[in-house]
């Protein structure tokens, strides 16, 4: 092997070296997590709802909240987030959107027939990383400018009680529709829910795919993105 060739090798598998680490270091980077999911139901309110010897069940009735608290208008409040999350072939990443708004209408006669609203402006879509997050919100897949808003309205509850018992967390279905890029979808959320400090506290979780919303999964030759996204509420409503 002349001095040449054995010059072009070694130069060759460092820039393979390079180019593979660089890679690697890029992938991570604008692939990697940056969100963690914060709930808004407190663990107290979870070991309540399990405890059933006959002192708290005095302190339960000491704490019933009544209708004139419950019934009515409560609107989505600040510390309010929506979150949704792709899984890939290294790990699952979070976005995030503060810019939440809507309303539930509590229906003290007939608590099924409640109703609930909402809407998250696609502009505050967060992961941490700003590349990515301008990527997601182009008309490769939200498309933002087009449709700057995706929007929740609530058709049925089940589970929904007549009474609510403060710091207590109750098991909830809300059934409705989800739209996205103007596209509908219906889903379930299951939820959990409290009142607590003159406050409704929801945690639900739903799962939808980007095939439900006119979109592909990415794929690059290094990572693959599972089809499914889950999409969480962590909501707190005030009257």
């Amino acid at each position: 092997m002349n001095k040449k060739t054995k010059t072009w090798i070694i130069t060759g598998v460092a820039a393979v070296a390079i180019i593979g680490g660089g890679g690697y270091y890029f992938t991570n980077s604008y692939l990697g997590n940056n969100v963690e999911i914060e709930q808004v139901l407190p663990a107290s309110t979870a070991a309540s709802a399990t405890t059933s010897d006959s002192s708290s069940a005095a302190a339960v009735e000491n704490t019933a909240a009544g209708s004139e608290k419950l019934s009515g208008d409560w609107n989505i409040s600040e510390g309010s987030k929506v979150y949704f999350s792709v899984t890939t072939s290294q790990e699952t990443v979070n976005f995030v959107d503060e810019q939440v708004s809507g309303k539930w209408s509590l229906n003290d006669q007939d608590p099924a027939k409640s109703t609930a609203e909402g809407q998250i402006e696609m502009n505050g879509i967060d992961s941490g990383n700003s590349q990515r997050d301008e990527h997601v919100k182009s008309a490769d897949f939200f498309d933002m400018g087009q449709y700057p808003q995706a929007t929740f309205k609530a058709t049925s509850f089940e589970g929904m009680p007549a009474e609510w018992t403060e710091g207590q967390t109750v098991d909830l279905k809300m059934k409705g529709t989800l739209t996205v890029k103007g596209i509908e979808k219906e889903v379930t959320f299951d939820a959990k829910a409290a009142y607590q400090d003159n406050q409704l506290l929801l945690s639900g979780t739903t799962m939808v795919t980007f095939e439900d919303f006119g979109m592909k999964n990415p794929h690059s030759v290094v990572l693959s993105t599972e089809n499914d996204i889950q999409v969480r509420l962590e909501l707190k409503l005030a009257k």
